[in-house]
């Protein structure tokens, strides 16, 4: 099972969520038989489409970070170190 399911950053997979939720509910021979599987894979392939958006999104910001400080190096190199210290007080 997945570890904290029920969190603000699941909020679009909570419905499907709930209803796995409701399933093991049921019992656990309910549960043993695999009749709770579709709604399982239904909740892996909800959470793998929000981790794949938020590592996209984490990507992006970080080559956008690598961008900053490349762009600080270059100036450093040519002997600008206002980049340096506009970039270091920027927090």
């Amino acid at each position: 099972m997945h570890s904290h399911l029920h969190t603000q950053d699941n909020v679009g997979c909570e419905e499907i969520m709930n209803a796995l939720d409701e399933c093991h509910a049921r019992g656990f021979l309910y549960k043993a038989v695999g009749g709770c599987n579709d709604i399982k894979r239904e909740v892996n392939k909800c959470l793998s489409g929000a981790r794949a958006q938020k590592s996209g999104k984490n990507r992006e910001t970080g080559l956008q970070r690598r961008q900053r400080i490349e762009a600080v190096w270059a100036k450093m190199d040519e002997g600008d170190y206002t980049a340096l210290e506009e970039f270091t007080k920027r927090k």
